[in-house]
């Protein structure tokens, strides 16, 4: 389960983590459910989630930043093709906007800083 692993990583679904359904959740309903314990991450482990991050300027292995970096990218590559979906409810310029914010996510996963 990574016992020992100084790594801080990032959940296999970094782009729809269960942490940001979760709030939504709270923020809408009121409820709010246990967190997991143990979350499966982008490089294969499964660790404990105090030891995951959406992050890039907090995560440390690389593996889990190159899987975090494609997944913006081809969350990026998704939200532009719905936008341009005839009568679809997302316009393209929200679309575009936030597809831009994925590539920049993106891009910092790939620097090694984060920043």
């Amino acid at each position: 389960m990574g016992e020992g692993d100084p790594h801080i990583h990032v959940e296999v679904k970094v782009v729809r983590g269960e942490a940001a359904v979760r709030t939504m959740l709270a923020s809408t309903f009121g409820l709010v459910g246990d967190l997991p314990s143990v979350v499966a991450t982008g490089c294969g482990l499964r660790v404990p989630y105090a030891m995951t991050s959406p992050r890039p300027d907090r995560v440390t292995c690389l593996a889990c930043r190159e899987h975090a970096r494609a997944e913006h990218l081809r969350f990026a590559d998704d939200i532009e093709r719905i936008g341009s979906l005839p009568g679809s409810s997302v316009t393209p310029a929200a679309a575009r906007q936030a597809a831009a914010r994925h590539r920049t996510l993106a891009e910092r996963f790939s620097s090694g800083t984060g920043d």
